[in-house]
């Protein structure tokens, strides 16, 4: 009894009493410490501005669909933070070498970056899609465009120089011994030969004007030959003058992006969709530049996500559309290090937020569709 009435008798006891007590409670402690403690320095938020998921405004403010679901995260657990606008290879590069703490944009998941960062859960799924020249009840337009194109000048007036040289040359023979019908001087003369040239050329032989000295049929026999080959070449030329724009915007999937020029951002994950299928495509710095290309006839189809692509094309006044299948799928999510310990809390309250009646209806508004 005075064993443990003691004092070293009564620490003992103590401390058989309390020492499972405090190993149960040791990791409990450490387990709230690594995913409630909160850094003293606000978190640094690269964001990658790609309407609509982050838009930029006038003021230097951020907003979009990544933008909004990152700051009800952040609402949720506490969490204080700066952005900092970044381009994509500075934002998966500043993220992997713990520059940044959180990427936000249009960031797809692949298998080569999930190796040097991690990634949130998806918030949506998208996929890559192709715009090409909407000419859509502008058919009369385009045909009118085509015969002022450059191409089709070049062969009128190539047809023009033939037939005026093949009227002077029977001129030439026809204005001592024929002035009748071909004037001795060159004004008419020669206006008269140009007239017995096309005349000839098209078939029609009104019979007004014909060669009666030897040399000048001579002419006009070697001239209805050659006019035979011409006027096929010219009926070549003009069609393919007035069908090759149509024949290089029908691209109907992405099986046909092989025959067209392609225009795509280095760098994107439509780029590199286009590297793994040997598909060669004019590099652009931004979507905008890649569309525009196609808009003035540089490109035949642009490729990239397709709700970025169609989100810029009812900003922007280009005369293109998008195919309405899309391909090669992909999950937009938040960028996060390695192994960080937030990855819990940022997955809870995404997934919750993105199941509410509220994200819907965000989403429709900023995409016109829904998840």
């Amino acid at each position: 009894m005075k064993l443990w009435t003691s004092a070293p008798g009564l620490m003992v006891a103590l401390l058989i009493t309390l020492s499972p007590a405090a190993g149960q409670e040791q990791p409990q402690a450490e387990s709230q410490a690594k995913y409630q403690a909160q850094p003293s320095e606000p978190l640094q938020v690269a964001v990658r501005v790609s309407p609509p998921f982050v838009i930029k405004n006038e003021q230097g403010e951020y907003n979009g669909l990544t933008i909004r679901l990152w700051e009800r995260i952040a609402e949720q657990n506490g969490y204080d933070y700066e952005y900092r606008e970044t381009g994509l290879t500075e934002l998966l590069d500043g993220v992997e070498q713990q520059r940044f703490d959180i990427g936000l944009g249009a960031i797809s998941v692949t298998a080569d970056r999930e190796s040097q960062i991690d990634f949130s859960q998806p918030f949506y799924n998208a996929g890559l899609g192709i715009a090409i020249p909407d000419k859509t009840g502008n058919s009369w337009w385009y045909v009118a465009q085509r015969f002022i194109s450059v191409e089709f000048m070049s062969v009128l007036l190539a047809l023009f120089a033939i037939l005026l040289l093949a009227g002077w040359a029977l001129w030439l023979f026809e204005r001592r011994h024929n002035q009748d019908e071909f004037s001795p001087y060159a004004s008419r003369g020669v206006g008269a030969g140009f007239w017995w040239a096309a005349v000839t050329m098209t078939t029609v032989g009104y019979g007004d004007k014909s060669p009666r000295t030897l040399p000048g049929r001579v002419v006009a026999f070697i001239w209805m030959f050659t006019s035979v080959i011409i006027i096929s070449s010219f009926t070549a030329s003009i069609a393919s003058s007035l069908t090759v724009g149509q024949l290089a915007s029908q691209v109907e999937s992405q099986d046909d992006l092989v025959n067209v020029r392609v225009s795509s951002v280095p760098g994107s994950y439509s780029a590199a969709w286009l590297e793994r299928r040997n598909i060669g495509y004019q590099k652009y710095d931004n979507l905008e530049a890649a569309l525009a290309s196609v808009d003035n006839g540089e490109a035949d189809a642009a490729v990239y996500d397709a709700p970025l692509m169609k989100y810029l094309l009812r900003q922007q006044d280009f005369e293109l559309t998008t195919l309405p299948a899309t391909f090669a799928p992909q999950d937009y999510a938040i960028v996060l290090q390695q192994g960080d310990a937030r990855r819990e809390q940022i997955n809870l309250a995404l997934l919750r937020h993105t199941r509410t009646a509220e994200w819907r209806e965000l989403v429709s508004d900023y995409l016109g569709d829904s998840l």
